[in-house]
């Protein structure tokens, strides 16, 4: 079966969850959950795309363009449908979809463990680090 990339759909959120989980990044649920997705989707800066197979999602990017730089923020392929060129598909439709909004290149946020499939795809290691705070009532 051929493989569908399109714009995220509300009706999709459960079964983006389940791939998250699936795949150990579902760590925050107030980042991942569903309540995020249905923010992210109303985000005019977000591009939210699902890889599709048989009327059901199989994979999900996401990303952010501020209109000087784009960012890849998560991508998650169901593990039934990893190593078929799922990834790489949302991949270069996110990317087409930036380019298209006027970036000149994307940068992405990878895991130590993931960072292999991004590069044998043309992205390069930067030296720079990801640092992260919450709010909550030692952070206002």
């Amino acid at each position: 079966m051929a493989i569908e990339i399109r714009p995220f759909r509300v009706t999709d959120t459960d079964d983006l969850v389940e791939i998250l989980k699936l795949n150990g990044q579902y760590d925050y649920p107030e980042v991942e959950g569903p309540g995020a997705i249905k923010r992210v989707s109303e985000c005019p800066a977000a591009v939210f795309l699902v890889a599709e197979e048989a009327a059901r999602p199989v994979g999900l990017i996401r990303g952010i363009y501020d209109g000087a730089r784009a960012l890849i923020h998560l991508l998650s392929v169901h593990p039934d449908h990893q190593h078929q060129g799922t990834g790489r598909a949302l991949v270069a439709a996110i990317s087409a979809e930036f380019r298209r909004r006027g970036s000149s290149g994307t940068t992405v946020t990878v895991s130590e463990s993931s960072a292999r499939f991004w590069e044998k795809i043309g992205f390069t290691q930067l030296p720079v680090f990801l640092m992260l705070t919450s709010f909550d009532a030692r952070n206002p």
